[in-house]
């Protein structure tokens, strides 16, 4: 990772972006509705990390960026040269009332195999690090919790420990337009998604 002192300047203004969501219709920025709950998660290439999360129940919006580093603003080009400290990001927008965090976690950890430290299949940087981002105790507390649970399913079937990046949520810096549900545009774009096949057990309990 490179250190904050030697990352790029970056800039004042935000890369311009649709208001609306491609697929879902709605909004992609904020602000969202009283209710809705936001998460912040890097899964590496935000094209496919992206796409899950459109046909969840429950989930309100999303949105590609960068999260995680410390240039303002900073331009798709400049994330993939790894000197902006960024992951690529999915900022997760949810209505509590029709779904919960335990299901969004389930998504993002059985989404992609989060045991690769700083790539993910055969994308490797800095900027595909798997990440998610909180923005309270409670988040961090159920964030913590699923970790050790898929962990240990994980671990039972010969995967190495957990990578992921665990962090407080900073600035959520949105992608170039044409990032914007990428896939939806470019249904034969590429996706290097494919997880690990190991179901999350977080919730399961529970219900």
């Amino acid at each position: 990772m490179i250190a904050p002192e030697q990352a790029l300047p970056g800039r004042s203004t935000p890369v311009a972006t649709a208001e609306r969501h491609f697929v879902l219709g709605t909004p992609i920025h904020p602000p969202f509705p009283a209710v809705m709950r936001t998460l912040v998660v890097g899964m590496g290439c935000f094209w496919g990390a992206e796409k899950a999360f459109w046909p969840a129940e429950g989930v309100y919006t999303t949105a590609v960026g960068y999260a995680g580093g410390y240039t303002p603003n900073p331009t798709y080009e400049e994330v993939c040269s790894g000197s902006t400290g960024h992951t690529e990001a999915v900022l997760v927008v949810f209505d509590p009332v029709a779904t919960t965090l335990e299901d969004i976690l389930r998504l993002f950890w059985e989404g992609h195999d989060p045991t690769q430290s700083m790539r993910q299949g055969a994308d490797v940087g800095t900027q595909y690090r798997s990440a998610v981002y909180f923005d309270g105790p409670e988040q961090e507390a159920a964030i913590r919790a699923s970790r050790e649970l898929y962990g240990a399913e994980l671990a039972a079937r010969g995967y190495g420990e957990i990578t992921t990046e665990i962090a407080p949520a900073g600035q959520f810096y949105y992608a170039e337009d044409y990032h914007q549900q990428y896939l939806a545009k470019n249904p034969a774009g590429y996706c290097g998604h494919g997880g690990t096949g190991v179901s999350c057990p977080i919730g399961l309990a529970a219900k």
